[in-house]
Formats: C-alpha cells, sequence, structure tokens
C-alpha cells in the first residue's frame, strides 16, 4: 500500500512538471501622454465674436474709473495709468500685440454695467466686486480676481480712533449705488449701532465732503480710500482703520454669451501671475525666452507648444503682454505698492507661494 502512493505521488509530481506555467498578468499600459495644441488633426480653434469684432475694429474697448489714483487716472500728459488700466492694456497686448491698441470710456459707478449689456464694451475694468447678484442676475462673467480687496474706513487721525466699534453715532460718508452702502448697513445694524449716512454720489463727492468735515469717517474699499487720502490736504492727517468688514474681490467683468473672451481675458491675468512666479520681467523676457529650458517658462513664451492658438492667440500673446506691461508684480508695485503714491502692501495679493503666502494663484500653463 505504500509503495502504491509513493508510485502516486511520483506521477502526479511528473505530471505537474509537464503543465505549462500560466502566464504572469501584466498591468495595462497607460496611455501614451497628450500634449495638448491647436495643431492637432482635426482640432478647430474656438471662436469668439468679441475678439474678431476687436481685431476688426483695431481696437479693446474698455470701461474705467473716471479718476481713481492708483487705478485709472489721466497723468499730466492726458495719457491713462493704473492697476485697472494696465489689465486692459494687458488684454489689448494678448489679442492685438499692442498695448496701445485700447480705448478708454468712463463709467459711472451707478451704471457701470449698462456698456457691456449693451455691447458698447469689450471688457470693464472698474474696481469691481465680484458678488452673487452681479455674477448671476446680469448675463455677465467675473472671469478673474485681479486685486482682493474689503471696505474699511478712513478716518482723521485727530479722532484717536482705533477700531470701527467706536462708531457709534457717526456720520460716515459713503457712495450711493454701490456695495459699500449696502456692506456699511450691514455692519451697523448687526452690531446694534446707529449712524448716519451722508449719501454722495461719487467717490470724489464723498472725498470732498470727507474733507469739508461733513462727515466724521468716509467707507470705501481699503484701495479706494488709500487712494482717495493720497489726494487730500494732509494725507499723513488721516488713517485707515483696521477693520475689514467686508469682502470685495476686484476684477475685470465681460459678457456671459462669449466664453471665449472670458477665457482670453482671464488667461492674461493669469500670464502676468505666472511671469513673476516664474522669476520673469519686462526687462528679462526677451533674454529668458532665448536661454529658458524650464519647460513651463517655454510654453508661457510660445517657444514649445501652441497653446495660445486655443484661444486664437498668436504663439507669442503672454511673451508680449509681459513684455509690453510687465509681470503681476511690476504692475502691482508702479501702480498700487511701493512706487505710487498709496504705497499698498501685498498682503492678500501676494503669491501663493511667497515668503508671506497670500491668494494669488495661476493655473499651469500646459
Amino acid at each position: 500500500m505504500i509503495r502504491r502512493l509513493a508510485a502516486m505521488a511520483v506521477l502526479t509530481a511528473l505530471l505537474a512538471g509537464c503543465t505549462p506555467p500560466k502566464p504572469e498578468a501584466k498591468a495595462p499600459e497607460a496611455p501614451p501622454a497628450v500634449t495638448v495644441t491647436a495643431a492637432q488633426p482635426g482640432y478647430k480653434p474656438a471662436k469668439s465674436a468679441t475678439l474678431e469684432a476687436v481685431r476688426k475694429r483695431g481696437y479693446v474697448a474698455c470701461g474705467v474709473h473716471a479718476g481713481l489714483p492708483g487705478f485709472a487716472l489721466k497723468d499730466a500728459r492726458g495719457a491713462w495709468r493704473g492697476f485697472d488700466v494696465d489689465i486692459c492694456r494687458a488684454v489689448a497686448v494678448a489679442t492685438l500685440g499692442d498695448a496701445d491698441k485700447v480705448r478708454f470710456t468712463v463709467i459711472d459707478a451707478q451704471d457701470r454695467f449698462g456698456g457691456l449689456q449693451k455691447g458698447q464694451l469689450d471688457l470693464l475694468s472698474r474696481n469691481t466686486s465680484q458678488t452673487f447678484a452681479r455674477a448671476a442676475g446680469l448675463g455677465l462673467t467675473f472671469p478673474v480676481i485681479t486685486y482682493y480687496d474689503g471696505q474699511g474706513f478712513l478716518a482723521p487721525r485727530a479722532m484717536g480712533l482705533t477700531s470701527a466699534e467706536e462708531l457709534g453715532g457717526a456720520r460716515v460718508c459713503v457712495q450711493e449705488g454701490t456695495a459699500s452702502a449696502g456692506n456699511l448697513e450691514d455692519y451697523f445694524r448687526v452690531r446694534g449701532m446707529k449712524y448716519r449716512a451722508v449719501m454722495a454720489a461719487s467717490e470724489e463727492q464723498a472725498r470732498a465732503l470727507y474733507e469739508a468735515e461733513n462727515c466724521d469717517v468716509f467707507t470705501a474699499d481699503i484701495s479706494a480710500l488709500a487712494a482717495s487720502r493720497s489726494l487730500l490736504a494732509n494725507p499723513n492727517g488721516h488713517v485707515i482703520l483696521p477693520d475689514v468688514i467686508s469682502k470685495e474681490p476686484l476684477g475685470p467683468v465681460v459678457r456671459r454669451d462669449d466664453p471665449v473672451w472670458a477665457e482670453i481675458v482671464r488667461w492674461t491675468v493669469y500670464a502676468t501671475l505666472l511671469g513673476e512666479e516664474l522669476g520673469l520681467s519686462a526687462s528679462t523676457v526677451e533674454q529668458a525666452r532665448e536661454t529658458a529650458t524650464d519647460p513651463e517658462t517655454r510654453r508661457l513664451l510660445g517657444v514649445e507648444g501652441d497653446l495660445g492658438a486655443l484661444l486664437g492667440l498668436k504663439p507669442d500673446w503672454a511673451f508680449q503682454v509681459i513684455r509690453q506691461v510687465g509681470a503681476y508684480h511690476e504692475v502691482f508695485r508702479r501702480d498700487l505698492g511701493q512706487d505710487s503714491a498709496l504705497r499698498l502692501d501685498r498682503g492678500l495679493n501676494a503669491l501663493w507661494n511667497a515668503p508671506a503666502p497670500g491668494l494669488m494663484y495661476a493655473p499651469p500653463m500646459r
């Protein structure tokens, strides 16, 4: 019996040795990486009616503030200068290749969206906050935030105020027809404080009323208060209180019916942010275009790929934006920062990866 079992075991082992081994399962191969360019077979670049109209007429129609230092103001020679103005110029570069191909139209606060809705403007760049009602109810789009702001209060230094919590019973100058008036009402109502609104038809009038002491404090976006303070007879005699009573994400506005145009405006701003992030400037971008080895820098500057064609733009559109207008840090510094009368800190408007991180974050160029 033992011999028979041993023989069967040997036979089983021999048969197992004759059975071919099962092939090992192979992991599925990953699909090859796809580089998205407008040159792919069968790809048709998206169309923008606004872009076609801009190229046909030869300029970008841009709505701006009548005169807000740092954002939009004519200089002594009659040329427009400022942060919002530079956004318009950057879009002109991206679409027409020339920062000077812009026509500026002064837009007041009460009807700032009418020109867009009627097709009279291609772009509104007028220190305008994105809100739910504006984004959802006007047929317009806010493509990108260019400046993170908030509402505050400007007060005479002599009053010795340290907080807006001390403003019970105060007379407050505010521009009518703006989000600032609604924010002001909310702030005092929530705290059970009384105040008297001194309404003004414009920021200029509100500033004049404040300087003439027809109100105790002046409320607006903090950047606008800094601009107004720079125009007072004695700027150092006035302080912006530390309280920030609202969120005011500022940026350009376009019509909702042309999503490709919205992408052009969005990526024009992103190009300036990526320029800063990649260490580029108006004075170094030409050399970088010749010597850069970093793939993202080369894609941004149009050396590799043809990403611009996806929006109907030339390969060097972003290169030209940075060369003619500057990277974001250059625009900020000259219009709002240390080289301007406002001398605003970057704060929330610093890059996401800055030593003191901010909120500015551009998607990758790929």
